[in-house]
């Protein structure tokens, strides 16, 4: 194992080559060198932007506009492969999802949403998760958008591949929850599957991954760490270290229950300890990142003090380990820093410094009155994650790892067998995603000017950390989760 830093204050450095030491010469650990001239593949439809969830409702697409005019107006796009996504199909959405779930999603609109009422507490569907218009179009891109990312991936067309508009981890097979009506993540996976013996899932979004997290429960194909707040009450209740997975995905879910406030230096720290155990242990093919960026600070929804720096370190820690990555969005409500932070990340994705001042743009006004790329988000809360309880949480974590290499189960075959009927031979599937991923490669001119698009928010408040309605650092009420029911036909 990598060499650790032991001093109570031990941050990231720029320079993570300890964490690629242990077990990097070892036969399938690694399949890419290190990232230093990473191909980066970005995915992104300019209308995903202009879906409205409603007039006070905290996610706001449109934060995916603001991350593209940033991430254009640094010149990013020219270090990137831009693709614009094909939407996802009908079938591959339901590779995970129950039919009637989809049917539902693809009927429903707010004009015919009485006839519709019925379903909503079996769907889930409501206050947190209402009915849009255009609602099941925009499941479509961005679930797309994963996919394709998955495909690139297979192909061998990137390193590393970003879908922003993604991550939306927390709805099931047969529900929405959470803002979340299809689970991108689990589609994404189960693509890489078909080619990647394991896949190693890392959530840094504040809530709970818990819609990925169910889906691979019962397999050792792919493991799932999951960093967020927990005190059992927090949405969506789920999240405590003693859920560790069953059958053969028993100790394969791996998660790490923060309390309110923690701040850069111990977020880092417990970071790094446990991603660098998990990848050395589970040695993982490729890797899908979620960056919830509701983990920062200030954030409407959120109860941490992390700066954007912090976050961005994350992604540099686990992009230095060399192997095949999907990086993707997830929360994040005040969408000034998630604009940010997104932007940020990019940057380290193709390994670009930016300035900290903001260049001009069409938004410019939501990033007043600093203008500036990384403002100061930390110590709104006081961290009660003390180093005491911090050791603790990763001293279990690395004995629940020890059991993996203990376990008969899961001595890791060449190509591991097929989970839940979900995957196939993946020979025919890697020449489509290649015919794919060039057939809809995006070759429009970025330098030029870029469409401005309407500004969805109601007033100042949904553009600020101190919104009326974060007062509470709470979430919106997600209700209780329904029951799956057996698929049945939908009637009106």
């Amino acid at each position: 194992m990598g060499r650790r830093n032991q001093s109570d204050e031990a941050t990231f450095t720029d320079n993570s080559k300890s964490a690629r030491k242990a077990k990097s010469s070892e036969p399938g650990t690694y399949r890419l060198a290190p990232h230093s001239k990473s191909r980066v593949a970005y995915f992104h439809d300019e209308g995903v932007g202009n879906y409205h969830y409603g007039e006070r409702h905290p996610m706001k697409p449109h934060r995916l506009t603001l991350t593209n005019h940033l991430v254009l107006k640094y010149g990013l796009h020219k270090k990137l492969e831009v693709f614009q996504p094909r939407r996802a199909t009908d079938q591959e959405i339901t590779d995970f999802h129950a039919h009637d779930y989809i049917d539902f999603l693809k009927r429903v609109t707010p004009d015919n949403a009485e006839n519709f009422a019925k379903y909503f507490q079996r769907f889930n569907v409501g206050d947190d998760c209402p009915i849009f218009d255009g609602m099941y179009d925009f499941c479509q891109i961005y679930a797309g958008a994963t996919i394709e990312a998955a495909r690139k991936l297979i192909a061998g067309g990137a390193d590393i591949c970003i879908n922003w508009s993604g991550g939306l981890h927390h709805a099931k097979r047969c529900e929405a929850s959470g803002f979340c009506y299809v689970n991108d993540i689990v589609l994404g996976i189960l693509e890489l599957l078909r080619h990647f013996p394991r896949v190693l899932y890392v959530d840094i979004d504040i809530h709970h991954g818990d819609g990925v997290q169910e889906a691979f429960y019962t397999t050792d194909r792919v493991m799932t760490v999951s960093f967020h707040k927990y005190n059992g009450d927090f949405f969506p209740g789920t999240g405590h270290f003693d859920e560790i997975g069953s059958s053969l995905g028993k100790y394969y879910s791996v998660n790490v229950p923060l309390r309110d406030g923690i701040d850069d230096n111990s977020y880092i720290w417990l970071f790094r300890q446990v991603m660098e155990a998990v990848i050395n242990t589970f040695k993982p093919s490729a890797i899908v990142l979620q960056c919830g960026a509701d983990s920062l600070g200030c954030d409407r929804l959120g109860c941490f003090n992390l700066s954007i720096e912090a976050h961005g370190k994350c992604v540099q820690f686990i992009k230095s380990f060399g192997i095949p990555l999907l990086v993707l969005g997830g929360g994040g409500y005040t969408i000034r820093n998630v604009a940010r932070c997104w932007t940020y990340e990019t940057s380290i994705l193709v390994d670009t410094e930016l300035d900290n001042n903001l260049p001009d743009n069409e938004y410019r006004e939501f990033f007043k009155p600093d203008y500036q790329l990384h403002p100061h988000l930390s110590g709104r809360l006081e961290n009660q994650n003390d180093r005491a309880y911090l050791t603790r949480l990763k001293q279990r974590i690395l004995e629940q790892l020890r059991y993996l290499d203990g376990a008969p189960s899961i001595q890791m075959q060449e190509i591991p067998p097929d989970i839940q009927g979900f995957l196939e031979d993946g020979e025919d599937e890697q020449r489509e995603a290649k015919e794919d991923s060039e057939a809809h490669k995006d070759i429009r001119d970025l330098g030029g000017q870029v469409e401005v698009v309407g500004e969805w928010y109601e007033d100042d408040f949904d553009n600020d950390g101190d919104a009326r309605d974060g007062e509470s650092r709470g979430v919106l009420w997600r209700g209780e989760p329904s029951t799956p029911a057996e698929s049945t036909d939908i009637d009106v």
